[in-house]
C-alpha cells in the first residue's frame, strides 16, 4: 500500500503559496501593471516563479500554523514581496505565450 493510500498529504501546506498569492494579488491591482498579461498561463508562471525564489514554509497541523504564523510578518514578506515584484517583471518582459 503507497503512502498516499495511507495518508493525507492534502494536509500539507505551504504557507508561502499562500502569502505569494495575496502579494501578486495586491502588486498586480496597481495601475503600473494594468497592461501586463493577466491569464492563467502568466500569473502561474509568476507564482511559480517567485515560489521556486523562496524558502519553502509548509505546515500540517495546527501546532504547525501557529509556527508558521511567524512567517507573515519581518523578513519572510519582505523576501515574499521582493520574490513577487521580481517574478512580475520577468514574467510580463518574457510571457510563455505569442
Amino acid at each position: 500500500m503507497s503512502l498516499k493510500d495511507e495518508y493525507d498529504f492534502d494536509l500539507l501546506v505551504n504557507e508561502g503559496e499562500e502569502l505569494v498569492i495575496e502579494e501578486l494579488e495586491k502588486e498586480l491591482s496597481k495601475a503600473e501593471y494594468d497592461k501586463i498579461c493577466k491569464c492563467q498561463d502568466c500569473i502561474l508562471d509568476m507564482a511559480t516563479l517567485a515560489l521556486n525564489n523562496l524558502k519553502p514554509a509548509y505546515r500540517s497541523s495546527l501546532t504547525g500554523r501557529l509556527y508558521a504564523a511567524q512567517y507573515h510578518e519581518g523578513s519572510y514578506i519582505k523576501e515574499v514581496e521582493t520574490a513577487v515584484k521580481t517574478a512580475i517583471k520577468k514574467v510580463s518582459k518574457n510571457p510563455s505565450h505569442d
